[in-house]
């Protein structure tokens, strides 16, 4: 993916990361539109995981898994780090909250996106 230290891209995982998921789904939506693939793709994913929250927070726990196995499909073809993120992890998270939902169980607390700054997500690759 292009520069990760991109304002807008770093803003929506901040407010991604503070639970302010309508807001994180709406800045990562301005950096999307203009995006062509496979950073267009990759971005949908995050918006995905955004809206998903979001719908958990408001009680839509059908939208919440919905989109989360939306999500979790499209980031299927992706590597293990893309964007600045160890989408590793990301995909852990996702299993958790999916599998929590698919059981009725509670959901998993809130994970955070960690951005790694370029010049990290090369170490070790």
């Amino acid at each position: 993916m292009g520069d990760v230290s991109h304002h807008p891209y770093l803003e929506g995982i901040k407010l991604f990361n503070s639970a302010n998921f309508f807001e994180a789904h709406e800045v990562l939506e301005d950096v999307w539109r203009p995006a062509r693939n496979p950073e267009r793709k990759f971005l949908q994913s995050l918006i995905q995981v955004a809206v998903a929250l979001h719908h958990h927070s408001r009680g839509n726990l059908v939208g919440a898994r919905s989109l989360l196995a939306r999500a979790t499909r499209n980031l299927e073809p992706y590597p293990e780090k893309f964007g600045g993120i160890d989408l590793r992890v990301l995909r852990r998270s996702l299993h958790r909250w999916s599998k929590a939902l698919a059981e009725s169980r509670p959901a998993p607390p809130h994970f955070k996106i960690k951005v790694q700054a370029r010049n990290e997500t090369r170490r070790g690759c």
